[in-house]
């Protein structure tokens, strides 16, 4: 007997009669504790061996080139005020947008931005959105799903990245994303890694804005979390403004409740995943005149962004900013995010009531056996540009392997830090009264 996703797949029914087809075996899902097993049938990853080209189906056509379908002249031009102009029809648009407008997020980053990470930046904003690492569905619906998607309530705001491509797979995805207690689900369409390419998702998808839109209906219908999207400002030869515009416009069209652009294109064949986030150019006034063309959906930039100055600057044009890297190499950076982006003048922690807090943090997961160092290695960077900086993270490195002393460890090591630097409370905007005085030109590169 043909399970009902394989039949639907295998017959192209439309995306309603997939929706619907998909609630049957989701409706058991009741809490985190108490969840019935997704039943795939004869849908299962393939083995690197079984990898073939991929089956778009009926869902996306492609060009002639056999890349893409974009249309060469993807949109219509008006006449306006500052000349050629992007012509759309707003009625069409997402209007009904889910969930609220996040001011500042902090990007989701391999290796980087698992739970430990998350719990200890929560010690230091608390309202800044967080996002997961890229997980990907086939991951989701194969693997070890406490393990993959499980978190603590503290680390709350928080959004599922997914990585794929079939509308079926992320739809259940969406619906476990919601099932977890997630804030929000958002689909990658920016990576440009190789091993990413070759399971056809991320930046590659961009060159498919039918496709990126089906995934995002049948998210949407799947679920009530809002879904968003992250994508780039092109690929390839994929780089005019009129093809991001043209992207934009089809998967709005879908109900994305967000997109964040990353103001750099995606260089897929040529350049590695490091290079891409430093060797394009960033086209940050591409992402204002988006926002400017499509005043009615909700516009985040990405790439570049080192400082929350930086980011304020960037909310005079666009609805909201994105930090990665920098997150990670300056994490105390953020103790000023809260008064300076959502107005919340509670006294942030110092660096001291941070580390009291993961200390007792490290003690729970130490005590379980797991391994110290997947914990303490986030806690490196918090005293980037201070005093001792250097000789805390070569103590830590050193000392926080053993799970057995790896609480007093971290605790010896803050010994060597002078007090000044351990209870200093952060200045969110030394030498401005007000973020009206902030000059643009002297924020944005």
């Amino acid at each position: 007997m043909i399970s009902p996703p394989e039949r639907v797949l295998s017959q192209g029914e439309g995306l309603l009669s997939l929706v619907s087809r998909l609630k049957a075996p989701l409706a058991p899902l009741r809490g985190r504790r108490e969840r019935a097993p997704i039943k795939l049938g004869a849908l299962r990853r393939r083995s690197r061996g079984e990898r073939g080209p991929v089956k778009l189906g009926p869902l996306c056509r492609r060009s002639r080139r056999g890349r893409s379908d974009l249309h060469p002249h993807p949109l219509p031009l008006r006449e306006g005020a500052k000349g050629l102009v992007m012509q759309h029809d707003a009625a069409v648009l997402n209007t009904t947008r889910r969930g609220q407008t996040w001011p500042l997020s902090i990007a989701p980053m391999m290796d980087r931005t698992d739970r430990h990470y998350r719990y200890f930046m929560r010690q230091i904003t608390r309202h800044t959105l967080l996002y997961t690492e890229m997980i990907t569905t086939a991951a989701l619906l194969h693997g070890d799903r406490n393990k993959l998607m499980g978190f603590s309530e503290v680390e709350k705001p928080l959004a599922l990245q997914l990585g794929g491509d079939d509308p079926a797979h992320l739809a259940m995805c969406a619906r476990l994303a919601e099932d977890w207690g997630y804030d929000e689900v958002n689909l990658n369409v920016g990576c440009p890694s190789d091993r990413v390419q070759h399971g056809h998702f991320g930046a590659c998808l961009m060159a498919q804005p039918t496709l990126v839109a089906h995934c995002v209906e049948a998210m949407r219908q799947a679920t009530t979390l809002p879904v968003t999207v992250k994508h780039r400002i092109g690929i390839d030869d994929l780089d005019r403004y009129e093809d991001m515009a043209h992207f934009v416009h089809t998967v709005a069209q879908a109900g994305c409740d967000r997109f964040i652009v990353h103001a750099r294109k995606a260089v897929l064949q040529g350049l590695s995943p490091r290079e891409n986030r430093t060797v394009p150019p960033l086209r940050y006034d591409d992402v204002y005149r988006l926002k400017a063309d499509f005043p009615t959906l909700c516009i985040e930039i990405n790439g570049g962004i080192t400082a929350l100055l930086q980011a304020t600057a960037h909310l005079q044009y666009v609805d909201g900013a994105m930090l990665g890297r920098a997150a990670y190499d300056h994490p105390y950076l953020f103790a000023a995010a809260d008064a300076l982006c959502f107005d919340d003048t509670t006294p942030s922690h110092t660096r001291r009531q941070v580390l009291e807090a993961m200390l007792s943090y490290l003690e729970h997961w130490a005590a379980q056996g797991h391994l110290p160092y997947r914990i303490v290695r986030h806690l490196l960077n918090l005293f980037a540009y201070q005093r001792s900086a250097r000789l805390w993270k070569r103590y830590l490195s050193e000392r926080t392997w053993v799970p057995e002393t790896a609480v007093a460890a971290l605790r010896e090591a803050m010994s060597l830090v002078p007090a000044e630097v351990l209870d200093a409370h952060p200045h969110a905007l030394p030498g401005f009264d007000s973020v009206a005085q902030l000059s643009h030109a002297a924020l944005l590169p």
